[in-house]
C-alpha cells in the first residue's frame, strides 16, 4: 500500500519472531515515505484505520522486499516458463540463476533459498498480527477492528503459502508465532496447505471491506481475497468453486476492462479499475529509491549511457513471440525491441510505449516492455531505477479468463455460453485501435476447442505476468510444453517443484526432506 509509517520501526521488528530457520541472506526493511505516511501526529493510526496497523505495515513491506518479489520471483515464475529467457549477460547471476532456465535446479540454488527465507519471515509478520491481535491486551480495540486486521493477515499469509506450495509442494504449515525450540517444523502436505490457504481467504473475504480510502490503497478487500481465492480453486481444479470466486469480483462494480492495455502496466495506470491485488511502491525526489521495490530495475534495459535501466534480467523470448496472433497490440506492450541499423534507418523504427526510439547497443535484443518507466519519471526522480512502480500480482482480466475457464469445465450450454462471453470480453479490449479483422470473437462452442483457445488467450493477455509456468503445471502440459521450447532438461516429476533449499534440509537436521528427483 502507499501507506506505511516510518517512525518506531525497531519496535516492530523487536516483536516480530525470527522465520523458522532464518539464513544470512538479505533482507530488506523499508523506511518508507509515502502518500497517508503516518506522522506523530496522528501516531499509532489515522482515522479509519485500526490499531493493530503498526504490526500489518510490516507485513505489507514484506511485499516489496528483494526476497519475496524480484530476481528469484521472476526466475521462478517467468524464466521457468517457455516465454522468457534470463536475459542480462551469459554470466550475469552464475549457475543459480541460468539453472532456472535451462534446468535442473540445484537443491544448493541460493535464489531459491533466499526466497524460501523470505516468505517465512513474510508469514512470521501475519502471524505477529494474529497473535497481537489475540494475546495484546495492551492493545485497546472493538470487535470489528479486531476482524480487519485478522482478515487482512491471513489474506496475506494465504498469498505467501500459496506461493510456497505452487514453488516447493510440500512445505512447514506455521500459523503462529513460534518459540526458538518449536521451529523445527515438519512439512504438510500440499493438500494440508491448500486446505489451510483457502481457510484463510474465505476468513478474508467475508470480513474485508469491498473498498478503502484512497489513502489506504492497495490494503487487502474482498476483490483480492475472491480473486486470489478463485486462483486457488483454479489450481485445484476445483472448477464450480472457482467459477464462484471469480464471479464474486467480477459482480462487485469495483472492476472492469475499461483501462487500455497500454495504459495498464505504466505509471498512470497504477491502481486503476484493472488492478485486483497490486504491490505499492513509491519514490520522490529526495528518496528516489529506499521507498519502493527492486522489481523493475532488475528487468530494465540493460545498456550503456543514457539507455541504463537496469540489470536486463527476464525477457520474453521467441516461443511467446510467435504465439501471438496477426496484428495482436498486446505484442507491441510487451516486446520492447532494440533497433539495428536497418530498422533505424526504415519508415518505422522500434519505439518505446513513451515513443523514444530505441537504442542499438543494449546487451540484449529484446526486454519486458510491461515494467518499462516513463522517462517522465526518471527525470522527476533524477534516478533510473524504476524502484516507484507498482508490482501487478492479479489484474481483473486475470480473474475474467479464470472465470472462462472454470465455467468451461464446469459444462453445458450456459456455462460454455459465459465462458465465451468472458473470453471474448478480454479480447475486445484487447483489439481496441487494431485493423479489422484483428482478434476476433471466438465462436466455438465445442468444449475442448474453447479450452484451448481460453488457455491460449491467457498466454497472451497475462505474458510476462507470473502465471504461465504455473498454468502449465496445473495443466498437465510442462512435460511436453518446456522441452518442446528449448527445455530439453526438463523433466515434469522433477522440476515441477523446486528443490527443498539443502540449507534449510540442513539446518532442520533431517526434519525436511527433499522432493522427487532432486
Amino acid at each position: 500500500m502507499k501507506t506505511n509509517i516510518n517512525t518506531r520501526k525497531n519496535i516492530v521488528l523487536a516483536l516480530i519472531a525470527l522465520m523458522i530457520f532464518s539464513s544470512t541472506g538479505c533482507k530488506k526493511f523499508l523506511d518508507t515515505q509515502r502518500q497517508g505516511e503516518y506522522t506523530t501526529e496522528d501516531y499509532p493510526y489515522p482515522a479509519g484505520s485500526g490499531p493493530y496497523d503498526v504490526f500489518l505495515f510490516a507485513a505489507y513491506n514484506d511485499l516489496r522486499s528483494y526476497a519475496v518479489h524480484c530476481t528469484a520471483f521472476f526466475l521462478a515464475t517467468s524464466i521457468r516458463s517457455d516465454d522468457a529467457d534470463k536475459g542480462s549477460s551469459p554470466t550475469d547471476g552464475g549457475a543459480d540463476a541460468s539453472s532456472m532456465d535451462l534446468f535442473p535446479v540445484l537443491p544448493s540454488n541460493g535464489f531459491s533459498n533466499g526466497m524460501w527465507t523470505g516468505y517465512y519471515t513474510f508469514i512470521s509478520k501475519c502471524n505477529t498480527v494474529l497473535e497481537n491481535v489475540s494475546n495484546n491486551t495492551n492493545i485497546v480495540a472493538t470487535d470489528a477492528q479486531k476482524t480487519q486486521a485478522q482478515a487482512e493477515a491471513r489474506f496475506l499469509r494465504a498469498y505467501a503459502y500459496f506461493n510456497l506450495v505452487r514453488f516447493y509442494g510440500r512445505v512447514p504449515l506455521i500459523d503462529k508465532v513460534l518459540a526458538v525450540d518449536q521451529y523445527n517444523v515438519p512439512q504438510s502436505t500440499p493438500a494440508q496447505i491448500y486446505a489451510f490457504i483457502e481457510s484463510d481467504l474465505q476468513f478474508a473475504a467475508a470480513n474485508l471491506p469491498v473498498s478503502w480510502d484512497k489513502k489506504f490503497v492497495g490494503r487487502s478487500s474482498k476483490g483480492m481475497a475472491n480473486g486470489l481465492l478463485a486462483k486457488v480453486y483454479l489450481t485445484q481444479q476445483k472448477w464450480a468453486a472457482a467459477m464462484g470466486a471469480a464471479n464474486a469480483v467480477m459482480t462487485s462494480g469495483q472492476y472492469d476492462l475499461t483501462t487500455s492495455y497500454n495504459t495498464i502496466f505504466g505509471e498512470s495506470g497504477e491502481n486503476s479499475k484493472e488492478s485486483v491485488f497490486e504491490v505499492q511502491a513509491t519514490a520522490s525526489a529526495t528518496v528516489p529509491t529506499n521507498n519502493g521495490a527492486e522489481f523493475t530495475q532488475w528487468q530494465g534495459v540493460r545498456a550503456p549511457g543514457d539507455w541504463n535501466l537496469g540489470y536486463g534480467w527476464n525477457v520474453p523470448n521467441t516461443n511467446l513471440e510467435n504465439a501471438y496472433e496477426a496484428n495482436d497490440p498486446r505484442k507491441a506492450r510487451t516486446f520492447l525491441y532494440r533497433n539495428t541499423a536497418a530498422t533505424l534507418a526504415s519508415q518505422n523504427p522500434y519505439k518505446t510505449v513513451y515513443g523514444e526510439i530505441t537504442g542499438t547497443t543494449w546487451e540484449n535484443p529484446i526486454y519486458n516492455h510491461k515494467v518499462y518507466t516513463n522517462p517522465a519519471f526518471r527525470a522527476l526522480y533524477n534516478n533510473r531505477a524504476g524502484r516507484w512502480m507498482n508490482i501487478r500480482l492479479l489484474r481483473y482480466a486475470d480473474v475474467v479468463l479464470m472465470y472462462a475457464e472454470a465455467a468451461n469445465e464446469v459444462g453445458g450450454a450456459g456455462n460454455i455460453t459465459a465462458a465465451l462471453a468472458a473470453l471474448n470480453s478480454v479480447r475486445a479490449r484487447a483489439r481496441t485501435g487494431a485493423p479489422a479483422g484483428t482478434l476476433p470473437d471466438v465462436v466455438t462452442t465445442d468444449q475442448a476447442v474453447l479450452r484451448e483457445a481460453i488457455r491460449q488467450e491467457r498466454r497472451i493477455e497475462l505474458a510476462m505476468e507470473h502465471d504461465r509456468f504455473f498454468d502449465l503445471v496445473r495443466w498437465g502440459i510442462s512435460g511436453t510444453a518446456l522441452p518442446s521450447a528449448g527445455r530439453p532438461n526438463f523433466i515434469a516429476s522433477r522440476d515441477n517443484l523446486l528443490p527443498i533449499p539443502q540449507a534449510q534440509i540442513d539446518l532442520s537436521k533431517g526434519v525436511l526432506t527433499q522432493n522427487p528427483g532432486y
